[in-house]
């Protein structure tokens, strides 16, 4: 993925990753340079990804560019593959981040070109549009509102009072609460005893068009993918997208609804309030989950569950009839 939010400081030399990490490398010659670091879905021949004993039965184990795993994980690869083997992945994913990509600094914002701004808009004198945005048709931009630099508003696209908008692209058609932020830095860390290490997210937030998002709702951007949000999902209040998320098109989350990072949902799926989706699962098509479910691993298609850990609606009715009926 190619961001124009942030700087890519690559190409980084292997040399240079071992005065930061302690690590064994496998195939690699020192004098090896990586143009990238990022998802394992967006590896190149170029590039250099990771790979964490938890998630690896989830991803493609495939042979483009440089693999950063552990000891164990590197026994799933042939012979051939690049490999960085570290004790911790996390950590060393965490410090890697910050090596190959850093925010754009004041001055290059500045050397950015003036926004665009399209014809008919209604923009409020109190809103900052940095350089480098692109704002279509009919778009109205109410007062209080920021627009990060390089982001891209659709046409008839209206957000309201006080709502941050950073490292986003947003579609036609899209209404967007007062109080709302999209686009910030998710909840992605390495811990460490004496000090937590930040993970440098380098995605975007993706919102598809005829989107409605309420008031005090946040979607953060992706780690090193896209958070994306398909056409004609509706947000009511108070909703929480975490990063790397990825949801279809036609759904209805009601208030207080939270999605945990790298959880992919489908299509014409309905949560009722205060719904918790936990990180990395898959939630099928026409899915329904009844309000304050707790839901703790994968739905199938077609399916309607409640309760905490969500259970399928009716064995959940039928246990409750039985217990407290």
């Amino acid at each position: 993925m190619k961001s124009s939010f942030f700087k890519n400081l690559g190409p980084i030399s292997f040399i240079k990753i071992k005065e930061h990490l302690e690590c064994t490398p496998i195939n690699i010659d020192h004098d090896m340079s990586f143009n990238e670091f990022t998802s394992i879905r967006n590896l190149n021949n170029d590039g250099l990804s990771f790979l964490t004993d938890t998630h690896h039965s989830k991803e493609n184990i495939i042979s483009d560019g440089a693999i950063l795993c552990s000891h164990s994980i590197s026994k799933k690869f042939k012979d051939n593959n690049p490999l960085i083997i570290v004790n911790d992945v996390h950590s060393a994913v965490a410090k890697l981040s910050s090596i190959f990509y850093r925010s754009l600094t004041l001055k290059e914002i500045e050397n950015l070109d003036k926004p665009t701004i399209d014809s008919n808009c209604n923009i409020s004198e109190n809103a900052i549009i940095e350089n480098g945005s692109i704002i279509g048709k009919n778009v109205k931009i109410s007062s209080g509102c920021y627009v990060g630099h390089n982001c891209i508003i659709g046409d008839n696209t209206s957000i309201d009072c006080n709502t941050v908008i950073t490292n986003s692209i947003i579609a036609e058609n899209t209404h967007i609460g007062r109080n709302s932020s999209i686009g910030q830095q998710g909840f992605g860390f390495a811990i460490s005893k004496n000090k937590n290490i930040r993970i440098f997210h380098i995605g975007r937030v993706i919102i598809q068009a005829n989107v409605n998002i309420g008031s005090n709702c946040t979607i953060d951007r992706g780690s090193f993918g896209d958070t994306i949000i398909g056409q004609n999902t509706f947000f009511d209040n108070l909703c929480h997208v975490a990063h790397n998320v990825i949801i279809g098109n036609n759904c209805i989350f009601a208030a207080m609804t939270g999605i945990a990072g790298s959880t992919s949902i489908g299509n014409r799926v309905m949560t009722g309030g205060q719904v918790g989706i936990a990180g990395h699962l898959y939630i099928g098509n026409n899915v329904q989950i009844a309000a304050q479910s707790g839901v703790l691993k994968d739905i199938s298609n077609d399916c309607s569950v409640m309760g905490h850990p969500a259970i399928d609606k009716f064995k959940y009715i039928r246990k409750y009839k039985k217990n407290y009926a």
